[in-house]
């Protein structure tokens, strides 16, 4: 699964997070192709407090222990 997200809080304004099958995770600065959209979503992190508003999937919230801002659109990609 592939996370491309453009805004403010990441190591770079556009920037590619990959998952692999074993859990693992790495980002890349730009956007990785090939992209086969799955949804769109926007990210708000305040504080502890995450929120997430997914074209597929709706509503999610989350508590975070580490404190940050991020506010981020996002494209989800097989």
């Amino acid at each position: 699964m592939k996370f491309i997200e453009f805004g403010f809080g990441n190591r770079w304004f556009v920037r590619t997070e990959t998952e692999l099958n074993n859990g693992t995770e790495f980002e890349e600065k730009g956007i990785v192709r090939p992209i086969r959209l799955q949804s769109l979503y926007l990210r708000i992190w305040i504080g502890k407090t995450v929120v997430i508003l997914d074209s597929k999937e709706g509503y999610k919230g989350a508590n975070k222990n580490c404190s940050d801002f991020k506010l981020l659109f996002g494209i989800r990609s097989l």
